[in-house]
């Protein structure tokens, strides 16, 4: 959908972006949770380029991840995958899952649903575009380097809704009952 918006748009719009800071995992809400879940993906390292098959211009498919370090008190995991650098007030959510296995785990390539795959069984919370899936990366041509946050939370508590849930819903939810958290950054950009 972005990829149609012309460059000189992008490019009048790069300085218009929430930054990392304002990422979920980031928040103060979460500052004092401490930071040992290792977050990684066999597709790209952490600071580095998402291949193109993950993402609005490939498959559309979501990444392998896997992460490691979950506190043996944990009851849940969330997965929550935000665009700390889309042209809004603040990170445009790309992915929510809730109640994931509280233990070390993994998804394969494309686990989650999306437009480029089924996915699986798991619930899904509304991304930005008010759809319970993975929304690819889709960043303005000319709008710079985008920044992807892959954030993982280990929950001392199941988390009930009614509902698919958004963010807000989610982050509410998720207060002073995060024991661990942990992230991986990838980066995608169109010229």
């Amino acid at each position: 959908m972005l990829e149609h918006i012309p460059s000189a748009l992008g490019q009048a719009l790069k300085g218009f972006r929430p930054g990392v800071d304002k990422l979920t995992v980031m928040s103060a809400d979460f500052a004092a949770v401490p930071e040992t879940i290792a977050v990684t993906s066999t597709a790209f390292a952490n600071g580095a380029p998402i291949p193109s098959r993950y993402t609005e211009d490939g498959a559309k498919v979501s990444p392998p991840l896997a992460w490691s370090g979950i506190p043996d008190n944990t009851a849940a995991v969330v997965l929550l995958v935000e665009d700390a650098d889309s042209p809004t007030l603040s990170p445009l959510v790309h992915a929510i899952a809730w109640n994931l296995a509280a233990a070390d785990g993994m998804l394969e390539e494309g686990m989650l649903k999306s437009e480029g795959s089924g996915g699986w069984p798991q619930a899904l919370g509304k991304n930005s575009f008010f759809k319970a899936e993975y929304l690819p990366p889709d960043p303005p041509s000319g709008h710079g380097a985008h920044h992807y946050a892959f954030q993982v939370f280990a929950l001392d508590k199941v988390l009930d809704f009614e509902d698919e849930p958004g963010r807000s819903a989610v982050v509410e939810a998720m207060k002073a009952h995060v024991l661990a958290k942990g992230y991986l950054i990838g980066l995608y950009e169109r010229s």
